[in-house]
């Protein structure tokens, strides 16, 4: 089967969604990305591998298009070897489509294979390794490990969202009844007949949004908390969740050298450590005075709604498996939020910035109870909301970094503050 492709519209397109490889060097490179399309980590509907083409600058710098092309014996050697190993290497096997197109000569072509996204996540086995996945990212075919695998996975509906998969070891007991109570309490869902433990249960959900709080384990049949009610219920949450910590530091000065500083550990409940880091964190709000400038002679070192909105998206996006804190750290002109795990699928630090990340939430059944608890604003509103309320307080815009661990989150303080 055969589908028209023109290349000259390819190299317009994003560099994601095509690989060039002249001369075809390694068959397997070319079964990996395709592999790799298939899997469509990026949600960029597939790719396409052109063999005996490439891309490069002409003497002016501009992008030109290099129609080499394969001989007719290179192109049914490469097509039918590709082909052959997507069926046999590939699991579940898939099946790219193929065009040939003209070259700069016409005694050879270009071959082009175009792989749609699948709703499976595929493995490829290259020669004697054993199976992998692989995924697009940027420019470049990757194998998936770690944080990458498991969002591959959770994307293809092959893995829970950590959020959601039972908490192992954890059993009824390992629930507080009482905060339990107090949250269906403020969410208007307590029911005076049964109290809590009508939702220790494996049927009965608080929402259509979340599921039941807990799950029966297949072969004994006991109930096991999910990770987000032991997060948010939990007696003893560090047991089971050792990362589920945060720190609050203040430094008087503007980086880590000055000899005072104060540290708040917190190890408990998301809720209560919401609680305590939030009041710490609004001592932050402060007062600055000017009488010289008549038009405004006091304005807030932060927004109040800007810090609190930055912290509790810290607590919703961050990857609870990694072992690594959420950190919150004041300095007299900046407070810095660096929140353990990469960015949400979908995501760039540009759309961070702009706040037109995608409303996607890695820890989706979390992130409900933090937004009816009137924590965090509703789902995708976050980013702007901290952006709008630096902008009218007369704050620089968020800053944001990222690593392939951690998102850091920078607010700066008014202006008069760095005088």
């Amino acid at each position: 089967m055969t589908a028209r492709v023109d290349l000259a519209e390819l190299a317009q397109r994003e560099s994601e969604q095509t690989e060039w490889k002249e001369s075809v060097a390694d068959i397997n490179d070319v079964v990996a990305t395709l592999s790799a399309f298939a899997n469509d980590l990026q949600n960029l509907g597939g790719g396409y591998v052109v063999c005996g083409a490439k891309e490069e600058k002409d003497a002016n710098g501009f992008q030109k298009l290099v129609r080499a092309g394969l001989t007719a014996a290179r192109i049914k050697e490469v097509e039918n070897t590709v082909l052959a190993r997507c069926r046999e290497r590939v699991s579940p096997s898939i099946a790219p489509l193929v065009d040939e197109l003209e070259s700069d000569d016409p005694q050879r072509r270009v071959l082009v294979f175009i792989q749609p996204a699948t709703g499976s996540a595929h493995t490829f086995r290259r020669d004697n390794d054993g199976a992998k996945h692989w995924v697009r990212v940027s420019r470049s075919t990757l194998e998936a490990r770690n944080g990458l695998l498991r969002d591959l996975l959770v994307r293809k509906g092959a893995l829970e969202p950590w959020d959601r998969r039972p908490c192992n070891g954890a059993t009824v007991n390992d629930i507080d009844l009482l905060v339990l109570r107090d949250v269906l309490t403020r969410l208007g869902l307590a029911d005076v007949q049964h109290g809590a433990e009508r939702y220790l249960s494996d049927s009965v959900a608080l929402s259509a949004f979340v599921p039941p709080l807990f799950a029966r384990e297949p072969l004994t049949g006991v109930l096991r908390p999910r990770n987000f009610a032991v997060l948010l219920f939990g007696r003893d949450v560090q047991r089971f969740i050792p990362g589920a910590v945060s720190f609050f530091s203040r430094y008087e000065g503007r980086d880590r050298s000055v000899r005072r500083g104060e540290r708040l550990e917190l190890a408990s409940t998301l809720i209560d450590q919401l609680r305590q880091m939030l009041p710490a964190l609004d001592a932050e709000v402060r007062t600055l005075f000017d009488k010289a400038d008549a038009g405004a002679p006091s304005v807030l070192k932060y927004p109040a709604r800007a810090l609190r909105e930055a912290v509790v998206n810290g607590f919703a996006h961050r990857d609870y498996e990694l072992v690594d804190p959420l950190r919150v750290v004041a300095f007299d002109d900046r407070v810095e939020i660096t929140s353990p795990g990469g960015l949400p699928l979908g995501a760039s630090v540009d759309d961070l910035a702009n706040g037109t990340a995608p409303p996607r939430w890695r820890n989706q059944a979390l992130a409900w109870f933090l937004t009816r608890l009137g924590y965090a604003e509703a789902e995708g509103q976050g980013l702007r909301t901290i952006q709008a309320s630096l902008r009218a307080a007369g704050c620089p815009p968020a800053a944001f970094a990222v690593g392939p661990e951690h998102v850091q989150c920078t607010l700066w303080a008014h202006p008069r503050a760095h005088g």
